[in-house]
């Protein structure tokens, strides 16, 4: 079987998660989001076979075509969006994820609102580029607050965190920069009344320093499922 080692690569990668977590002084359980992207469906079936529920995709045309696979065969899991979310995209991903991790600009935010039924909530994280990586997605960390107050005036959308990718290093300094800003970040909105519990950072590259640094999600790809096959 292709990721028959899963199991194994899980039990690691939780005993790490506990060591750091540890090491950081957090006690709050740290949600393992498996991120399948490049991978296919197999890989999806051996994640719930080793007791992971959460199902991360980059892509959303990637993710409905799995989420119509996985529907046939029974499967019930809760879909993560961790990409980059286009405006013209937003009428697909309704009522199909559990979490979208990259909000990152007002006319997203009030597409999202509009697209929602009435009465429906989608739970969302804003993301943040802690590293002003002008490639990277994510909001300033200066335009932080205004669209938070934009996300919390939704009454179809739900903020519960924020989300950040740190720099492409295996600098240790430079990834605990910008998770602690995320962390930072999120001590400061919640001093004036923002209740923000979630902070998704951390992969594969990185995730110890971010456990350290308070992470709540870490999405993982490579550590768990190897190189990507597409």
């Amino acid at each position: 079987m292709l990721y028959s080692g899963l199991p194994g690569k899980l039990a690691e990668v939780r005993d790490r998660i506990a060591h750091h977590r540890a090491k950081g002084g957090w006690t709050r359980p740290v949600q393992i989001v498996a991120v399948t992207k490049g991978h296919e469906i197999d890989a999806i079936q051996s994640a719930l076979a080793a007791g992971l529920c959460d199902i991360g995709e980059n892509r959303v045309q990637e993710a409905l075509e799995k989420q119509e696979k996985v529907a046939a065969r029974g499967a019930v899991m809760r879909w993560h969006l961790i990409g980059t979310l286009q405006r013209n995209k937003v009428r697909h991903v309704i009522d199909r994820f559990e979490l979208i991790h990259s909000v990152d600009r007002p006319e997203l935010v009030a597409e999202l609102e509009r697209r929602l039924p009435l009465g429906q909530r989608q739970r969302v994280l804003i993301e943040v580029n802690c590293s002003a990586e002008p490639q990277k997605g994510g909001v300033p960390p200066e335009g932080l607050e205004p669209l938070v107050e934009q996300v919390s005036g939704c009454a179809q959308l739900e903020l519960v965190g924020l989300m950040t990718m740190a720099p492409l290093t295996g600098d240790e300094r430079v990834q605990r920069a910008a998770f602690s800003r995320l962390r930072q970040l999120r001590e400061q909105l919640e001093r004036t009344g923002h209740a923000l519990p979630e902070l998704s950072m951390g992969m594969s590259g990185d995730y110890p320093v971010a456990v350290e640094e308070g992470a709540t999600i870490v999405r993982l790809g490579t550590v768990l499922f190897g190189e990507r096959m597409q």
